[in-house]
């Protein structure tokens, strides 16, 4: 190998890590908020697990985190939770920055 296939791996290696943390950190952020909504909308036992789960589904979607606002601004709504998407897309950014925190410290 020459030292540009060298470099071209080592940057297809990075690129595919990157990846692989941003999908990690996204995935748990989604668990975090789904967590938080759920206690919000007082939910209990299997039936959190199952809110997490369909909003981690509605993630995998193209439009990701805008679907999950605003499963979440419906389900707020529906039980009489006054919120804007604003602050959800808020929660979502704080609940991101902090799934980072936690996979970068191994948590």
């Amino acid at each position: 190998m020459t030292t540009f296939d060298d470099r071209e791996k080592a940057f297809e290696d990075k690129f595919a890590h990157d990846s692989q943390l941003r999908f990690n950190a996204k995935a748990r952020c989604t668990k975090l908020l789904g967590a938080w909504a759920a206690e919000r909308l007082g939910l209990k036992g299997a039936a959190v697990d199952a809110y997490v789960q369909q909003l981690r589904k509605a993630d995998l979607t193209p439009a990701g985190g805008k679907v999950v606002v605003g499963t979440l601004h419906a389900d707020f709504k529906a039980k009489g939770i006054d919120v804007t998407d604003q602050d959800l897309r808020a929660k979502y950014d704080q609940f991101l920055a902090e799934a980072v925190r936690q996979i970068e410290t191994g948590l």
